[in-house]
């Protein structure tokens, strides 16, 4: 058997095994389609995308509880139509350009370096954006699946990558690293060098076990804090420079116009802004009925620490401070809960958060304001493309307990 299809096979069936698991004591889903299996012993693909250059799993945000995503939940994006063979051990990293003594690290060395774990959530930059709030494939999973879906917080294992660059020895005038993958496409993008001295992981490791194929087998960058196509799976080459290099994926695929930029492209996008989303109730599920119910969510920020998160349940009129468990933790989700009894009238809850910058997470008005842009913009057919789309999410609760996504209506 084909080794490639039989790795993918088997990552949608553990995928599928745990998506299915119940949203929560005493909440309904509203479309059983979204579970339905396939025919003839498929299996499901809840919460996938493939097409033929590319694959794309939302991790189902509602159906877990705690910051740490299940390895074969976390959600993934991938810039070819296969997964890599890599074996590990032939699999080497390669540092050199500006450096005193180019070295090539095997498996078994990196292992033997002193070793980092630390919790860390990473993010696709076009997550939440306005595009997927119109998006109804029920194959997909329940909106807060589908629309924030492409963010997940896991333990990385590895060695940090100061270390290696020290070893090789980064010459003075050196500003930037190129990273490249080991898949088909040699997917590459580049680093600030002092950010890759601050916090950056060469990781083999997630949630206790070795990567999966999926996440990088067998080694990736973990970038904490900044979106996630600079965390490169499959990594084998890093060239130290002393220049950005407009890599193919940061200046055309990634790059979106924006009318407070005079109708030009960033090409370059770093650190999320504080972010906070409901997953429970959110679109999709059902009320279990009047009275008492939890609501519960998730914070983060690529500056640091979530301080402070606040929940609303008469659309944004009003706000009091929700409760945030522990561990608290810098570029890490922050799993939050606040108690309401819902009086089955109709009402609209929504969260937002505050980070150790003193950030406050915007509403859309206030994003459309600092973007330049003018509300119509965002009801265009299609919906425009955002990157760091970061907008507080409301969820309308209607009488007969039906939820929906309303952030554009």
């Amino acid at each position: 058997m084909d080794r490639n299809r039989s790795d993918r096979r088997g990552f949608l069936k553990q995928t599928a095994a745990l998506a299915g698991v119940a949203a929560g004591a005493g909440w309904a889903v509203r479309s059983q389609s979204a579970h339905a299996q396939h025919v003839h012993g498929e299996p499901p693909r809840r919460g996938a995308r493939y097409r033929v250059d590319h694959m794309t799993h939302y991790t189902p945000l509602q159906d877990y509880a705690g910051i740490i995503t299940p390895a074969p939940l976390h959600f993934m994006q991938q810039h070819s139509s296969e997964f890599p063979e890599i074996d590990p051990q032939q699999h080497r990293l390669t540092i050199h350009g500006m450096v005193d003594r180019p070295l090539s690290f095997s498996m078994a060395d990196l292992k033997q370096l002193p070793s980092v774990s630390r919790i860390h959530f990473l993010e696709c930059h076009g997550n939440s954006s306005p595009a997927i709030h119109g998006s109804d494939d029920p194959n997909l999973g329940l909106p807060v699946q589908f629309i924030h879906g492409m963010t997940s917080c896991s333990e990385w294992s590895g060695v940090s990558l100061s270390v290696l660059l020290n070893e090789a020895g980064v010459h003075k005038g050196a500003s930037w690293l190129v990273s490249e993958g080991g898949d088909a496409g040699k997917f590459t993008h580049t680093l600030p060098l002092a950010k890759a001295m601050e916090d950056v992981i060469v990781a083999y490791g997630q949630n206790g076990e070795p990567l999966r194929v999926e996440q990088g087998y067998p080694i990736r960058l973990v970038v904490p804090g900044w979106e996630a196509p600079f965390s490169v799976k499959y990594l084998r080459h890093i060239k130290v420079v002393d220049q950005p290099y407009m890599a193919w994926n940061e200046s055309m695929n990634h790059s979106v116009s924006r009318p407070d930029l005079g109708g030009k492209a960033r090409w370059y996008h770093f650190q999320f802004g504080p972010k906070s989303v409901i997953t429970r109730p959110s679109a999709g599920l059902n009320m279990p009925g009047r009275g008492y119910v939890q609501i519960t969510g998730l914070a983060w920020s690529g500056a640091g620490t979530v301080t402070k998160v606040e929940v609303s349940t008469d659309g944004g009129r009003s706000w009091k401070e929700a409760k945030r468990h522990a561990p608290v933790l810098p570029r890490a989700h922050t799993r939050f809960t606040f108690d309401w009894a819902w009086d089955g009238q109709e009402a609209v809850i929504q969260s937002r958060c505050t980070d150790d910058a003193g950030e406050v997470q915007p509403s859309l008005a206030e994003l459309t304001k600092n973007w330049g842009m003018d509300a119509a913009d965002w009801k265009k057919t299609p919906r425009p493309r955002a990157i760091h789309f970061n907008a507080i999410q409301p969820w309308k609760i209607a009488r007969d307990g039906s939820i929906s996504d309303v952030l554009f209506a």
